[in-house]
């Protein structure tokens, strides 16, 4: 009887009690963000094949690059600055495969294109 009475009241008092509420602000230096975008960039093309489509001056690659996203307007296109020149590089491939594949489409209008093999990361 008495573990009866010490359960009712237990149970009445569960009913009148409510978890709180309450607002959580996370403030954090401006300078997290351009990290992380920088993180991102670095890490967006490791372990994937991508396509040289050509490479020269900085203007002449952006001429190149405006022409290739006109020809491949789905695949991402990004100009790479290797010393010393900038190359146009288009496509995210994660097999040998399907970047070949992709390489005799892409050689139809850019007779010079070359498959370039993923960088070696260490984790």
């Amino acid at each position: 009887m008495k573990n009866t009475f010490l359960f009712t009241i237990l149970a009445c008092s569960a009913i009148f009690c409510s978890a709180q509420q309450g607002n959580v602000t996370i403030q954090q230096d401006s300078k997290i963000t351009q990290l992380l975008k920088i993180y991102k960039n670095v890490n967006e093309n490791t372990n994937y094949y991508r396509i040289q489509v050509g490479f020269g001056s900085h203007q002449e690659a952006q001429n190149l690059k405006a022409k290739v996203d006109v020809d491949f307007p789905d695949w991402p296109t990004k100009i790479d600055f290797e010393s010393p020149s900038y190359r146009v590089r288009i496509g995210n491939f994660r097999t040998l495969l399907e970047g070949e594949k992709k390489l005799i489409e892409v050689r139809q209008k850019y007779p010079s294109a070359m498959l370039l093999k993923p960088e070696k990361t260490t984790n």
